[in-house]
């Protein structure tokens, strides 16, 4: 599906984020609003002191690294094993980092998971969604909170922008995104260090009714779900984010 073009193929999540260029095209994601959000998010759920948190698809550890900086105890996951090797950089005592396929139970139990900015809905089987969900809900413990936050799929395809070029460090990403399959895709190509690169992001449009039945199916009790990262109310076709809280 998606590879570099001299690579052997694989899972597209597991080769494109495995690559310098992913992180040079979004290097300029807004952490300070990621920070607000995690600041919104630890208030609200009023975790104890030293909480336990996994955050999981972490890539290469910043808001792993944040949270840590507010005083928990944070273990960051990420199937990328680049990234884990990059985010092991800023390990401490109470900051770990480890490969882990978020379909796959923790053997440690956390008070709260963490799975942040649409890093959900990649798999090609729709049984795997329902399997990390399972996963997520049997890795907390018995007072602990799971959030997704995952991007609001009527807002985006409303918002779909089809065609763009972005430069960053003086590389033209070609830019296409559309929807197909249930799935919403963003194709990137770019020319890099003599060759040419091509990659697809594949994302499942899954909506909060999907997610509720999902969650109704693994015995999953849904708190509460936000529009964005104020936490402030769900509206359909208004917000930009789709978070959700349950335990």
């Amino acid at each position: 599906m998606t590879e570099n073009i001299k690579s052997t193929p694989k899972k597209w999540y597991a080769s494109w984020f495995d690559t310098p260029y992913y992180h040079i095209l979004y290097k300029d994601r807004d952490y300070n609003e990621a920070q607000h959000f995690m600041d919104n998010l630890t208030g609200y759920l009023n975790l104890p002191e030293n909480a336990k948190i996994l955050d999981l698809a972490c890539g290469k550890g910043r808001h792993s690294i944040y949270l840590n900086s507010l005083g928990y105890t944070v273990t960051g996951a990420d199937l990328s094993e680049n990234s884990i090797i990059e985010a092991s950089k800023s390990s401490n005592d109470t900051l770990q980092f480890k490969v882990h396929d978020m379909r796959e139970v923790c053997t440690e139990k956390y008070d709260a998971i963490f799975n942040l900015f649409t890093s959900f809905g990649y798999f090609d089987d729709d049984a795997d969604n329902l399997k990390t969900l399972k996963a997520i809900h049997s890795s907390l413990n018995e007072t602990g909170f799971a959030c997704i936050d995952f991007m609001n799929v009527d807002y985006v395809i409303e918002n779909l922008v089809p065609e763009e070029i972005k430069t960053v460090e003086d590389i033209d990403f070609h830019i296409k995104r559309y929807v197909k399959d249930n799935h919403i895709f963003k194709e990137i190509s770019f020319s890099a260090d003599g060759e040419d690169y091509h990659f697809t992001e594949k994302v499942q449009a899954i909506r909060l009714a999907d997610f509720e039945k999902m969650m109704e199916e693994a015995g999953i009790y849904l708190l509460d779900i936000f529009g964005n990262y104020k936490l402030q109310k769900f509206f359909k076709n208004q917000s930009e984010r789709l978070i959700m809280i349950f335990k």
